[in-house]
């Protein structure tokens, strides 16, 4: 590749700490680094949710597979002024998804179970053990079904109600082609990127991506993938961004 990468975008929100590792490769590699999400997601307001014709106090357990489903759920019950029993029950995506439940309930006081494995299959003999409930299942617009395969292999009986929804975040063609390399982390990301500005040829630009399914929306997309991560080895984005700027400064 023939430019030398000066400005990269990462499509995320800035680090909360100065102590991210994408400020330590700025300053060794005198590149500047701007972070700015490419999707941002919005909660349902109450009225477009009872479109679904979904009434939350029907059911006897729900099934959080993120925090931002956890906000969503319980922003709309706050609006629908909605009080969770203390009999319902809590079946969490991973651990740290259930200890975010403190934020809305008291937590020892509640039935709540969590995968041990970070995906559902680690949550199912929890489900089996209940599965006389009828289960709700907050999610996006966009959403693969992963989670609904498990309950569906476990014969559960569940509703899925869309609570929230991803959406493009406006970017100029302007914008974007100030960058010599642009980092996604969803599909998402890359969609919303044509979104913005559809004629956007990659040209000398360096595309980055963290995950299988972000390396598959680059590719459909015919882009070329520069920097990838987690590759063996090579477990952060950090780490795959590091590598590749290290040896694109090389070559000049």
């Amino acid at each position: 590749m023939a430019l030398k990468i000066k400005r990269v975008l990462i499509s995320q929100p800035k680090p909360a700490t100065e102590k991210s590792p994408y400020f330590d490769i700025a300053e060794k590699y005198n590149v500047i680094i701007d972070f700015r999400p490419f999707i941002k997601v919005e909660g349902l307001d109450a009225k477009e949710f009872r479109q679904q014709r979904i009434n939350i106090q029907d059911y006897t357990a729900i099934v959080f597979t993120a925090k931002v489903a956890i906000d969503h759920f319980f922003s709309l019950c706050e609006e629908m002024r909605i009080t969770m029993p203390e009999t319902m029950k809590y079946f969490c995506i991973s651990e740290s998804v259930a200890l975010y439940l403190q934020k809305y309930i008291v937590y020892r006081k509640r039935k709540i179970f969590f995968s041990t494995t970070g995906k559902m299959d680690g949550l199912a003999p929890s489900l089996v053990k209940h599965n006389k409930e009828t289960f709700l299942v907050p999610v996006s617009d966009v959403h693969n079904d992963d989670m609904t395969n498990v309950l569906d292999d476990k014969k559960i009986s569940y509703t899925k109600a869309i609570m929230y929804r991803t959406v493009s975040t406006e970017f100029t063609p302007e914008e974007i082609k100030q960058y010599d390399m642009l980092v996604f982390f969803s599909p998402l990301g890359v969609l919303s990127l044509f979104k913005n500005y559809p004629e956007f040829e990659q040209g000398e630009v360096a595309i980055g991506s963290f995950g299988a399914t972000t390396a598959k929306g680059v590719r459909d997309a015919n882009l070329r993938l520069d920097c990838e991560a987690p590759l063996p080895g090579v477990t952060s984005m950090t780490a795959a961004l590091e590598a590749f700027i290290k040896e694109n400064h090389k070559k000049k």
